[in-house]
């Protein structure tokens, strides 16, 4: 179950959501048939509660959403956009563990 704290981005809100957010915006490109995003789905509920209110961490279903993962060259999931004043300033793609996505969000705020 997803957490209250993961905010839902669409190709129509990515703009406002993601890259118009006062902190740093993680994203998750995802979809609901993708093993490894299931498997990295409670961690990015777990990080949205520890970084609430430094970072807003975000989850996009690729399936749904097709335009904003084009735009951003995303050709395997789960793949991780770390965005900060509108830009991308770090990424990562597979199920990677919760310290390095730790890591990346502490490098950003």
């Amino acid at each position: 179950m997803a957490s209250d704290k993961v905010i839902q981005v669409s190709d129509s809100d990515f703009g406002a959501k993601a890259l118009q957010s006062g902190v740093p915006f993680l994203l998750d490109f995802w979809a609901p048939w993708c093993g490894p995003c299931k498997a990295i789905g409670p961690v990015i509920d777990e990080l949205a509660g520890e970084f609430e209110g430094k970072v807003n961490i975000g989850k996009m279903n690729v399936d749904d959403n097709p335009v904003t993962p084009g735009k951003y060259g995303i050709r395997a999931i789960p793949t991780l956009i770390l965005f900060k004043g509108g830009e991308v300033v770090d990424q990562v793609t597979g199920a990677v563990g919760k310290q390095q996505l730790k890591a990346m969000i502490e490098k950003a705020i």
